[in-house]
């Protein structure tokens, strides 16, 4: 058995995995809204294939700015989540096209996945002001996308597409009344 794998139970906690290619800006923006929002429900991670091995600190300052947590944020390989001490996902995002579209991992316990496109606001050119801009606006966007997983309506499924090239995942009802619509 996987460690920190949560019972099926009704208010069980669901372990969310967010991808990016570099894991700089858009996955750690992901993982820190989802931490605060969904906290006591979902436990928010992120990860990339070809971690840079920094966090952006435009993601930080956002992050602080609508005073969410900033610490213990790393720029890491998708690798720490497959071993066999790694959290068993529940529902994995990428968020970013590059990841989409790459060869992923076999990650244990077969988790529902599904792709935000947002593109990357750590490729603005321009003033710090147009940077924090585009890093305001992914993280507007993020926090919307992750409503979706957290006020999800009650119809009781889950139906997204998998973004690991995979075939479309349905799962059926989900406890607490968990579900997903289009995404």
């Amino acid at each position: 058995m996987h460690a920190n794998r949560s019972p099926q139970k009704a208010d069980r906690t669901y372990n969310v995995l967010f991808l990016c290619t570099g894991t700089t800006a858009r996955s750690i923006l992901a993982e820190g809204i989802l931490r605060k929002d969904g906290a006591g429900r979902f436990n928010a991670y992120s990860a990339g294939s070809q971690p840079k091995g920094t966090v952006n600190p435009f993601a930080l300052k956002v992050l602080r700015s609508f005073e969410y947590p900033t610490d213990g944020y790393r720029s890491k390989s998708w690798d720490t989540f497959t071993g066999p001490d790694a959290p068993v996902m529940d529902f994995i995002f990428t968020v970013c096209d590059s990841a989409a579209g790459e060869a992923c991992p076999v990650w244990p316990g077969h988790p529902a996945s599904a792709h935000w496109g947002i593109e990357d606001p750590a490729a603005v050119q321009g003033t710090d002001i147009e940077k924090e801009r585009a890093f305001v606006q992914a993280f507007r966007y993020l926090k919307n996308r992750n409503l979706l997983i957290k006020r999800s309506p009650s119809a009781g499924t889950l139906s997204i597409k998998n973004a690991c090239s995979c075939p479309e995942v349905r799962l059926a009802p989900l406890p607490n009344r968990l579900a997903v619509g289009h995404l």
